[in-house]
């Protein structure tokens, strides 16, 4: 009877077992679902990752993506069995429990990794028998619930590693700097040890207890036969990693952006290219070496057939307050200079307006009060549009925009989807063709893309498998125009690292030295390369050709430039100006503007006025200073004159300096370009 009872014990006590088990509540689901936000290129590959909210690094990984040499150490080291039991291993159980009566003291746990899951989703800080009993029963619940592989796969991604890291994959970012697909043998019996102990093992701060426990791993797995002896010593002397790495931490600020538009999700696929995104952010860090402290890069790359954004730079540096790196440069509304030009063109030729070879003057010309320059303050006379869009003049762009309309110019860029800032949401005027509004890089790179694309504008897509709806095309332009386009800026000058006619690309710089822009486009992709301070600050010399237009022709060697033209759509003309239709051969004579002689304001000298005393000592070597010499009304270029000699050539701007070579009376004159004269005399002193 007494040996029947005895038998009956463990059956009665695998019964109370269960019964113990089915009075525990169900396992938080939630808990186990807490993961780091995960922001991923379209490859799968880590560009950001966030600590939840709680402040720890949990990033979610399978067994499939962790190298499968250590999984076997892993479980060789922790659980022989696991891939047998049913979530308690008895005689791991029966061993720890020998070991204790024999030695006194914990030797070996007989915890299986089923078990371990089961207290780290239930952490508690006793290690009592009834914690004991009830991380087995919720080791048995786990079983049922979920297969070997998924068990594996919770380990993997809530062992603890040390400080704020949780799982394998965020253990060896942190510690190696890489993914956990490849490690070495060194590498893998760390990650194998680290759990056990975290805090008193962790590499960065107590190395030599992290080497011991690595050794002993090291040790354990060699007698096994699953490292050889000389690899096990030849990883026991491997380095350790003393400090954490920074992780991944590409496309910042898109990467931010787009978690916060979706909180609730924790795994975010960009149509990002990370190694692109990559080497464009490290082309922006070397390209700032040389550039005042303040000053920032900003990249945008765009697929030219599907609008998907394959790289954003949104800064130099996302960590710097100087250049206030947390602040995305690619949407900051910025005056584009000539950048915008070519749609001037391009909507000019669609119109029927003006071909590539149509003649058009560079001469001063006025609309009102507004009276547009050239950047060198030059003219050319008559030039063909193609010339005067590859050498950037303004007066051209000016008189073409005249004949589109600047508003019905400012009508299609928005109907793009393109956001455009006016001044103050002043009525648009002629000054906008020359940078007098706000539009962002990103904008501006996807207008350039649609040129690429033959007029036909996409909205920017950068989640991966999104599809543009189907009427989110938007046409600016007719295939020809944009061909003609695309055609002319192939021919622009290259700087001095590009190579002619192998990108079509065009360059602008807004007033006051404040951006410098470039923008080009092949076959394949678009790329648009902002220069600028954060703040809107001048910076001189700031010009778009000599600073942004080199970083925009690197940018395309590593992304792969493709030189080949764009093939010509059918109904492209192919002529040169005598051979055009004649309507063509000239812009429009019925097109209204008022030329420079028209109506012109009185030609006036405003500084110095007549009869001034001018003392001239200042800071000069000689002792003298440069006295300003200034003009109202009249007609640009001007020529000066003192006392009937020529001191300046001929000058389109309204204000100049002269630096007179002695005291005493003069006479000063200014004649402008019809002819009209003005004189003032004044005593030097």
């Amino acid at each position: 009877m007494a040996l029947a009872g005895l038998a009956a014990l463990p059956v009665f006590a695998v019964a109370g077992f269960f019964a113990y088990a089915l009075t525990l509540p169900p396992i938080d689901r939630d808990a186990i679902a807490v993961r780091s936000t995960v922001v991923l290129d379209r490859d799968g590959h880590l560009l950001r990752a966030f600590v939840t909210a709680d402040g720890r690094w949990k990033l979610p990984v399978t067994a499939d993506a962790v190298d499968e040499r250590y999984l076997a150490m892993l479980q060789a080291f922790e659980d022989k069995r696991f891939e047998h039991h049913h979530g308690i291993d008895p005689l791991a159980m029966l061993r720890a429990a020998g070991q204790l009566v024999r030695h006194g003291r914990i030797v070996s746990g007989g915890s299986t990794l089923t078990m371990q899951v089961a207290r780290l989703i239930e952490p508690r800080e006793d290690r009592s028998f009834a914690a004991k009993l009830r991380q087995m029963a919720r080791a048995v619940a786990l079983e049922r619930q979920f297969d070997k592989r998924q068990i594996l796969d919770l380990y993997l991604t809530l062992a603890p590693f040390g400080g704020n890291l949780e799982g394998v994959r965020a253990a060896s970012l942190a510690y190696f700097g890489k993914e956990p697909r490849r490690l070495s043998t060194a590498e893998a019996a760390l990650l194998v040890a680290l759990p056990q102990s975290p805090e008193t093992r962790r590499p960065d701060r107590y190395p030599e207890r992290a080497k011991r426990a690595r050794a002993r791993v090291l040790k354990r797995l060699a007698a096994a036969g699953l490292v050889t002896p000389s690899e096990a010593v030849q990883a026991r002397e491997a380095a350790l990693p003393l400090e954490r790495k920074l992780f991944p931490i590409h496309a910042a600020h898109l990467a931010e952006d787009e978690r916060r538009a979706s909180p609730a999700e924790h795994r975010i696929s960009l149509t990002i290219d990370g190694r692109l995104q990559a080497s464009l952010e490290q082309l922006a860090r070397e390209r700032g070496r040389g550039l005042d402290a303040k000053l920032s890069i900003a990249i945008v790359a765009i697929d030219n057939a599907t609008g998907e954004l394959r790289a954003s730079v949104g800064g130099i540096d996302y960590f710097s307050d100087e250049k206030a790196g947390a602040i995305d440069l690619t949407r900051a509304l910025r005056s584009p200079g000539s950048a915008l030009k070519p749609f001037i063109y391009a909507l000019a030729f669609d119109n029927g307006i003006a071909h590539p070879e149509t003649m058009l003057e560079d001469r001063p010309a006025r609309y009102g009060s507004y009276a547009p320059e050239n950047f060198d303050l030059g003219f050319q006379g008559m030039v063909t549009a193609r010339k005067a869009l590859q050498n950037s003049l303004n007066v051209p762009a000016v008189e073409l925009l005249s004949a589109v309309g600047p508003q019905r110019f400012l009508s299609r860029l928005r109907d793009t989807g393109a956001t455009i800032a006016l001044p103050q949401e002043d009525a648009p005027g002629l000054a906008i063709g020359l940078g007098g509004l706000g539009i962002t890089l990103g904008d501006l790179t996807r207008l350039y893309a649609g040129l690429a694309r033959g007029g036909d504008m996409l909205p920017l897509t950068t989640r991966l498998g999104a599809q543009p709806a189907a009427d989110a095309h938007r046409r600016f332009v007719e295939p020809v125009a944009a061909w003609y386009v695309a055609d002319i800026l192939l021919g622009a000058p290259p700087p001095q690292n590009g190579l002619p006619a192998s990108l079509a690309y065009k360059t602008g710089t807004s007033y006051g030295y404040r951006d410098a822009w470039a923008v080009g486009f092949d076959r394949n992709l678009t790329i648009g390369v902002w220069v600028g301070r954060a703040d809107n600050g001048a910076t001189p010399g700031l010009v778009g050709r000599a600073v942004a237009a080199p970083i925009l022709f690197d940018a395309f060697a590593r992304a792969g430039l493709d030189p080949r033209p764009m093939p010509p759509p059918q109904g492209v003309i192919f002529a040169t100006t005598a051979t055009l239709p004649p309507p063509l051969r000239h812009l429009r004579q019925d097109v209204p503007k008022t030329v420079a002689a028209i109506a012109t304001p009185a030609l006036k000298l405003a500084f110095p006025p007549d009869g001034a005393r001018v003392d001239l000592t200042g800071s000069a070597e000689d002792g003298r200073q440069s006295l300003s010499l200034k003009v109202t009304g009249g007609a640009p270029p001007f020529t000066w004159l003192v006392n009937g000699a020529p001191v300046k050539g001929k000058v389109a701007r309204r204000a100049t300096d002269w630096r007179p070579d002695g005291i005493g009376f003069a006479r000063i004159s200014v004649i402008d370009a019809h002819g009209a004269s003005d004189s003032v005399s004044v005593r030097l002193e």
